[in-house]
């Protein structure tokens, strides 16, 4: 497991290519997890890398701009450690087709995709 103080160190630890999930908060100092984010869709190597989300902020616009940035999984704050493990499962399953994709679920504690 590897770990960053800031947004600026997750992005070199992802760039490390060691990185099989990130999870991360949006509210981070020096770069904010927005910026992670957008860095993370301006390099295609980030791209591949399942990224977990999770803020206090779960409104609807909010919800919809991280799915726009193809984050796996929005965790809602509070959360608890069985949300968080499922999660980190499922980003680390095999892809399924995208005929059995299961549609995004919302909930108050975790919002997957």
């Amino acid at each position: 497991m590897l770990q960053a103080r800031n947004g600026r160190e997750a992005i070199t630890e992802m760039r490390t290519g060691k990185a099989d999930v990130v999870v991360m908060d949006l509210m981070m100092p020096e770069v904010s997890g927005w910026d992670v984010l957008r860095v993370r869709a301006a390099e295609p190597s980030l791209m591949a890398i399942p990224m977990i989300v999770v803020t206090a902020n779960n409104s609807r616009q909010v919800i919809d701009d991280l799915r726009d940035k193809h984050v796996s999984s929005i965790l809602g704050k509070p959360f608890d450690l069985d949300a968080l493990s499922a999660a980190v499962t499922a980003c680390l399953e095999p892809p399924r087709s995208p005929k059995r994709r299961p549609r995004n679920r919302v909930s108050s504690t975790h919002i997957a995709q």
